[in-house]
């Protein structure tokens, strides 16, 4: 679903903030990518979504290649940063028929998706809000329903529960298992690492631009938590 082979970024004054990234994600994984702040995560995930270009390395999404055709990537894909940011002066359902017509939705199954999501995410009542108005939890539970409504085959989040009430995190959790059981797959940053233990079945860890430690977390943890073993990696 996801396969990136020897990825590597270095940013303008000779900083490399990737270098030689591989890594495969199998379609039904929730996989976790962790790092400290600055370990590369965000450059790497804004690279698969195609907000970064770059030239060393390459990544496909189900088959496609990023540097080759993007757009055939971003149709598959669905992405939510850590900080959504939106169309302040849209209102939530005009914000949510802009994202079904750029997918090419049609009336039927967009307005049956929105019901949906906007239900699970309790926010039926402000969809007819200004954006502008929203909290930044509402702005991501927004920024997740227009996500998942378009059914990707590869959801990429960076941090996705920052923010969040505990009520929204237990939906993203349970969508994210149900996406995944379709054969779609996840692939999320994010420091809660008890989380991640209980959530992912592969995970990687980067540090300073290079993976440390990839594959099944029972594989990766062996006898410790997931924290334990990051603490680890983080200072050898």
């Amino acid at each position: 679903m996801l396969k990136i082979e020897n990825f590597s970024k270095t940013y303008p004054g000779g900083n490399r903030a990737v270098d030689h990234l591989s890594l495969e994600v199998r379609p039904g994984d929730v996989f976790g990518f962790i790092g400290h702040n600055g370990a590369g995560k965000t450059t790497t995930i804004r690279a698969i979504t195609g907000v970064m270009d770059f030239s060393e390395g390459n990544i496909w999404v189900d088959g496609e290649s990023v540097r080759e055709n993007p757009l055939a990537c971003k149709r598959k894909i669905a992405f939510v940063p850590d900080n959504p940011d939106l169309y302040d002066y849209l209102t939530g359902i005009q914000y949510l028929n802009f994202v079904a017509d750029i997918f090419g939705m049609d009336a039927s199954a967009r307005e049956s998706q929105i019901r949906r999501y906007a239900q699970l995410f309790e926010m039926t009542g402000a969809l007819g809000d200004l954006v502008s108005s929203y909290s930044h939890g509402m702005k991501q539970r927004l920024a997740l329903i227009a996500a998942f409504m378009h059914e990707p085959r590869l959801l990429v989040f960076d941090e996705p529960f920052v923010g969040l009430d505990p009520s929204a995190v237990h939906t993203v959790k349970q969508l994210m298992q149900e996406f995944c059981a379709r054969g779609a797959a996840v692939f999320f940053s994010t420091h809660v690492l008890d989380v991640a233990e209980k959530l992912c079945n592969r995970v990687g860890i980067i540090r300073a631009g290079g993976l440390v430690a990839c594959g099944d977390i029972e594989a990766v943890k062996g006898d410790q938590s997931l924290e334990e073993v990051f603490l680890e990696l983080q200072e050898k």
